[in-house]
């Protein structure tokens, strides 16, 4: 059993009898702003390089994130 449309109306009705139009306009506001701040943050974790490479040479350490990746043929060209 599912609800009705006509339940809907009336549940709609009494949420908007308790709160008022303006309060749920501003609910509805806060909401999309902070699904859009989530979507940018997103984003941005997605756009971050995600590898760091160390490499140790004797007593060197070499650190960095990897721009490229290349095979050991073309490491042993360098």
């Amino acid at each position: 059993m599912g609800i009705s449309i006509w339940q809907l109306v009336i549940i709609l009705l009494i949420v908007l009898l308790l709160f008022g139009a303006k309060r749920l306009r501003n609910v509805g506001g806060d909401l999309g702003s902070a699904i859009k701040g989530f979507k940018s943050a997103m984003k941005e974790e997605e756009s971050k390089p995600e590898d760091t490479v160390r490499i140790d040479k004797g007593a060197d350490v070499i650190e960095g994130e990897v721009a490229t990746k290349t095979t050991t043929k073309e490491q042993d060209k360098v």
